[in-house]
């Protein structure tokens, strides 16, 4: 099975995308799991029945991906938990089964890449290719699933065609970009979304509490009396969550590149975008360097002579290739996405290059594409469209005057964003006419008992989730932190730190956790 890097590398990224049998298991697995509500027995008592993964898939890449030896299934959970008789939906899980020796079995990993959004049938494809040699896939079933309203999952969130997405009409909120919003146009989004997704009730039910509820659903299904759980980025939360629901029932939990559960939501965009600039002005000093760099050689003004290239965008795109124009939006989107990773910094340097000298924007349209799931035939994945009816259900609403005053609050601590225009009466929060107000609540995963050991990965400088915002994760759950130095977002399940990968299996498979104050180098 051979994918291509680009595909690896960005879904690894970004996405960035991400339980247990008893069957050998340690001693510490006999806790007891909480006991499900009697009127949830019918979801709760299913068994999977994994079979070929045919008719998961919904693009090219997928295609590739969802082959023997991984095997796929449904899992059936309610629309809504407080009716459990009425509508249901299905769960798309994938499972790669333990390579091991039946003995050495421990149970199933469940993964989440994040986004949210994120496939995680993907990423634990993905992840088992660049882990292959992981003693992980020696002791555990490697199982992903896409949440309720993502990907290969029904019913799933779908807001625009293909075609609106490839014209860069998939703005699901103007937050940091171009563009004026006004009540209609909010409420229009709202009503594509729903009549493109199954109504209303879907949109109000895809929210991280019923995820982390059809988590433990899935938990049974596979046979497992507690869950061993891998979670990345928005999957911290998904994790953090969980623990706060369902303490009990937790056998490990690794949590990598943390949103931090104490931040509202003005809070945590401030520091991500204060974030993205820090690695914005890293990749201008790399750049600088050279004497050809499209931002110039004095990192002093590579932000200023960035909006000249980016701001004219806003009301001229440029090409793109095949009939395809880039404007500001998926010129800075596709920016942003390089900035997840160092690695990444030479194809924004070379983007920017080709927008600077040949007035083409061919090079950035495709980091954003491959960011957001376009693949090479035009078939988009609905990453973007799930991302916004999760942060909808999860996120605190603003009013107008609240969305401008953040917005201006962003361009201060993130101004290689600034659209150079005024942000008054002209920003609207995107999620003002969702159905249902939103479940999460801030701050979550507080004062948790009964939690067993978990252990928190954070980067020190990972743009996207701020070191911080590890350690007030570390501090809520009880966990240890395992700090990491570099300039990426996330790291254990991408096969790139053998520190990293060491301490993560030990503490898998035989629940040891690193030392106070172990720390790894990327």
């Amino acid at each position: 099975m051979r994918v291509p890097k680009i595909y690896i590398r960005h879904l690894l990224t970004a996405i960035a995308v991400m339980v247990l049998l008893l069957a050998g298991a340690p001693a510490a697995l006999t806790q007891s799991a909480q006991e499900p509500a009697a009127e949830l027995g019918h979801f709760y008592n299913q068994e999977l029945t994994f079979g070929s993964c045919e008719g998961f898939a919904a693009t090219a890449l997928e295609e590739q991906l969802y082959v023997d030896p991984f095997n796929c299934a449904r899992l059936e959970v309610p629309l809504d938990y407080d009716d459990p008789t009425g509508e249901t939906m299905q769960i798309a899980v994938l499972r790669l089964p333990a390579q091991g020796e039946p003995r050495e079995r421990i149970g199933s990993l469940v993964i989440n890449p994040g986004g949210p959004g994120g496939s995680g049938m993907q990423i634990a494809v993905l992840s088992a290719l660049g882990l292959r040699n992981s003693p992980l896939l020696q002791h555990f079933d490697w199982v992903g699933f896409d949440p309720r309203g993502v990907g290969a999952s029904s019913p799933a969130i779908s807001c625009f065609t293909d075609a609106e997405s490839d014209r860069g009409e998939n703005k699901t909120t103007l937050l940091g970009t171009s563009g004026e919003w006004t009540a209609a146009d909010t409420r229009e989004l709202m009503e594509k979304c729903a009549n493109g997704s199954g109504g209303e009730a879907v949109l109000a039910a895809v929210g991280t509490r019923n995820v982390a509820r059809d988590m433990d659903v899935l938990r049974t299904a596979l046979g497992d009396e507690t869950l061993t759980f891998f979670g990345q980025s928005y999957g911290t939360r998904l994790g953090a969550v969980y623990a706060e629901m369902f303490p009990q029932n937790v056998r490990a939990m690794v949590l990598d590149g943390v949103l931090d559960p104490r931040q509202g939501s003005a809070e945590r965009r401030l520091a991500l975008h204060a974030g993205f600039q820090r690695s914005f002005d890293l990749m201008a000093e790399f750049c600088a360097e050279s004497s050809d760099c499209p931002l110039g050689t004095d990192p002093e003004q590579s932000t200023a002579l960035f909006q000249t290239l980016m701001q004219p965008l806003i009301d001229d795109p440029v090409p793109a290739g095949n009939g395809r124009t880039l404007n500001f939006f998926q010129a800075t989107g596709g920016v942003g996405a390089g900035l997840y990773t160092a690695e990444a910094w030479p194809r924004i340097i070379d983007g920017l290059a080709q927008l600077k000298h040949e007035g083409r924007g061919d090079k950035l349209l495709t980091i954003n594409d491959d960011f957001l799931g376009r693949d090479p035939n035009g078939t988009w994945s609905n990453f973007i469209e799930a991302n916004l009816a999760i942060n909808c259900n999860d996120e605190q609403r603003r009013t107008p005057e609240q969305e401008a005053d953040l917005r201006r609050q962003i361009f201060d601590v993130n101004p290689f964003l600034d659209t150079g225009r005024p942000v008054e009466g002209v920003t609207r929060d995107a999620c003002e006419f969702w159905p249902g107000e939103p479940t999460l609540g801030f701050p979550y995963a507080q004062d948790v008992e009964g939690l067993p050991d978990t252990l928190i990965v954070s980067i020190t400088g990972d743009p996207s989730t701020p070191y911080a915002a590890g350690v007030s994760l570390a501090d809520s759950l009880g966990g240890t932190l395992l700090t990491v130095e570099g300039e990426r977002h996330t790291v254990a399940l991408e096969g790139i730190s053998p520190c990293v990968n060491e301490i993560v299996a030990d503490y898998l498979i035989d629940l040891e956790l690193p030392a106070e104050g172990d720390r790894c180098v990327l």
